[in-house]
């Protein structure tokens, strides 16, 4: 984990973008009631208690509820998708 006022993500924020068919994909997997979804990402990245990974080429952002997905050179958004909290053992 990298704190947070070091973190090239959170340094770098204005950057953050995505693709229209981002919008639609991040919109859809969320159920989100917002049309400007880079904003409602870049709220939750910064947003006290999120954690914040880098893997490979991208930065993981984790709230808690939903994990966004950032390309680590562009600053794109990937995706963001919703965590299950209830795992059940079978």
């Amino acid at each position: 984990m990298i704190e947070k006022s070091e973190c090239e993500l959170i340094l770098n924020l204005d950057k953050l973008h995505t693709t229209e068919l981002g919008v639609k994909r991040i919109i859809r997997n969320l159920s989100l009631d917002t049309e400007d979804a880079v904003a409602w990402c870049r709220e939750k990245i910064q947003a006290p208690g999120t954690v914040i990974f880098r893997k490979g080429k991208n930065w993981y952002a984790d709230t808690g509820n939903c994990e966004i997905t950032v390309n680590a050179c562009s600053y794109t958004i990937i995706t963001a998708h919703k965590i299950s909290t209830a795992h059940e053992i079978k």
